[in-house]
């Protein structure tokens, strides 16, 4: 069941987001060749804490999970697309790095993504980051009151066909408010008038999850998600509100 929000809801939501975006600045200032995930994740936990919220991933557990999540934000290198354990691994030149994290702030969650090439990276992992961050923004211009969630799958899908890469259908974005995940489901694929028709009041997460290769994907041991080749794979998402004027982006400074 869709959970619209009020005007007062979604403010709260924006302050949230407002200190998630912060958040997300100070990580990737940080994310550099020879600093470990685990690092991340600590500062991520001490950022999240001073902003006077609760990291929202830690001892949360998704759908299809095994156990409760352990840490406060995922970090998943190269081929993994999500779900990845902030563990003793270092970043290495080249690594394209991506942080999927969210905060929970006076009872309301907000949720966010990037991924950050790190050191030198090749023109390969710089490009698709791009085209993913580039999907997002072609997704989030869809957000608004009578266009539906296949329209935003559509833009997504669309953008990432026409630069020659792959959408991981199996992953998708999501609803969120006072639950982390909540519906609808938001597709990173679609046809134009399918899915579900948006509302004012209506707040979901907008999360392009795209490969250069085929975009199939496995299930790892410790709940990852990698590419099924081992291609590249990249990650962008904002909490976006449904408004009667338009599409508001919540996790920004």
């Amino acid at each position: 069941m869709i959970q619209l929000k009020t005007l007062q809801e979604i403010e709260l939501m924006a302050e949230g987001g407002r200190r998630l975006a912060e958040v997300l600045k100070e990580l990737k200032r940080a994310i550099r060749v020879g600093v470990s995930a685990k690092f991340l994740d600590q500062l991520a936990h001490k950022l999240i804490k001073d902003r006077g919220a609760e990291p929202a991933f830690l001892n949360y557990r998704p759908a299809g999970s095994r156990k409760p999540y352990p840490y406060s934000i995922c970090t998943s290198m190269n081929d993994i697309v999500v779900h990845g354990l902030p563990s003793d691994y270092v970043i290495k030149d080249g690594d394209l790095v991506k942080l999927d994290l969210g905060l929970k702030y006076k009872n309301f969650f907000v949720d966010a993504a990037m991924t950050v090439p790190a050191g030198n990276a090749g023109q390969e992992a710089k490009r698709l980051a791009k085209v993913a961050e580039d999907a997002l923004s072609k997704g989030i211009a869809e957000a608004r009151a009578g266009k539906t969630t296949g329209d935003i799958g559509y833009a997504i899908e669309r953008h990432v066909k026409k630069n020659e890469m792959s959408v991981i259908k199996s992953l998708t974005g999501h609803g969120i408010g006072r639950d982390l995940h909540e519906d609808p489901a938001v597709f990173n694929f679609g046809e134009r008038g399918g899915g579900i028709e948006l509302e004012t009041g209506m707040v979901i997460a907008i999360e392009p999850m795209i490969a250069i290769g085929s975009g199939g994907i496995k299930q790892l041991k410790d709940d990852s998600f990698a590419t099924r080749d081992g291609s590249l794979s990249a990650h962008f998402e904002h909490t976006v509100a449904v408004t009667d004027k338009g599409p508001r982006i919540l996790t920004k400074s």
